[in-house]
């Protein structure tokens, strides 16, 4: 499993160019990802930058999601953030770790794969050096597979979006950094959300982006271990206090990977989404 995100499981995207917004988003959620990239349009660009280095934002609760580091306006962001005190950085299409070099040693990095060189290269950007924690993202990826959706009409991910969220997910985990599912689009389907969310926790994710603040509470209490569950985990761990090997708990067979499991819900608890 992943580690729990520093921040906290709900991170809530803001345009940069929005800065009347900044406040908003770091008093509703529990980290703000200021958005440098698709969220703003070419022409407001420079403005969105100058806003965000006039806003002095937060380093502790803030990210910044910049340009991918091959496009005509990755210079200017990276410009932008060394007048501010910023010290996570997303970086949009991630695909070649090498590139990554380009941000020295100032930032934590968190690798955006959202294509498929992306997906691919995951886990060789998770064993960067700067690199904290990968994300990925469904409709980027369909794209740059000549696709339409990431989506099928009940809502649920396409196969191939499921197979990319996995690899992420194994990458991140096996270089021991946190995992950041993507975001839920249809604002709308809060039944959706959280049914993902909570597949994410379970899955090791250790946050869950959006885009609404309307998202936030429902993903929280996605990643908040159920008080029954946290007990359970409680009984299990102290019921292996001078147990070998394997041993019966609550008419289940316990071994050393469910108590893995319950360690994990112990900890989740433990960073405070209980």
């Amino acid at each position: 499993m992943s580690p729990s995100f520093a921040l906290g499981p709900a991170l809530l995207f803001c345009p940069a160019d929005r800065p009347e917004r900044y406040a908003s988003a770091l008093t509703k959620a529990d980290g703000a990802i200021i958005d440098l990239e698709d969220a703003v349009l070419p022409a407001a660009k420079a403005a969105a930058r100058r806003a965000l280095v006039d806003a002095d934002l937060d380093p502790e609760r803030v990210i910044v999601r910049v340009n991918g580091t091959d496009s005509d306006e990755f210079a200017a962001d990276l410009a932008a953030l060394a007048e501010t005190r910023i010290r996570t950085v997303m970086v949009a299409k991630a695909e070649d770790a090498s590139a990554l070099d380009a941000f020295g040693g100032r930032y934590d990095l968190i690798a955006l794969c959202e294509t498929a060189r992306g997906v691919q290269a995951a886990p060789e950007l998770a064993r960067h050096p700067r690199v904290t924690a990968l994300m990925w993202g469904a409709e980027d990826l369909v794209a740059s597979l000549g696709g339409t959706s990431s989506r099928n009409a009940d809502g649920r991910y396409r196969d191939v979006a499921r197979v990319a969220r996995a690899q992420v997910l194994l990458a991140a985990g096996a270089a021991g950094i946190a995992a950041i599912d993507a975001v839920h689009l249809d604002i709308g389907d809060v039944s959706g959300l959280a049914r993902e969310a909570a597949d994410a926790a379970a899955s090791g994710f250790g946050a869950t982006a959006c885009i609404h603040p309307q998202q936030v509470a429902v993903i929280r209490e996605a990643y908040r271990p159920d008080p029954q569950l946290v007990t359970w985990a409680q009984g299990v761990l102290a019921s292996a206090e001078g147990e070998r090997g394997v041993f019966r708990y609550d008419g289940r067979m316990i071994d050393e990977p469910v108590l893995r499991h319950a360690r994990s819900i112990l900890q989740r608890a433990a960073d405070g989404t209980v």
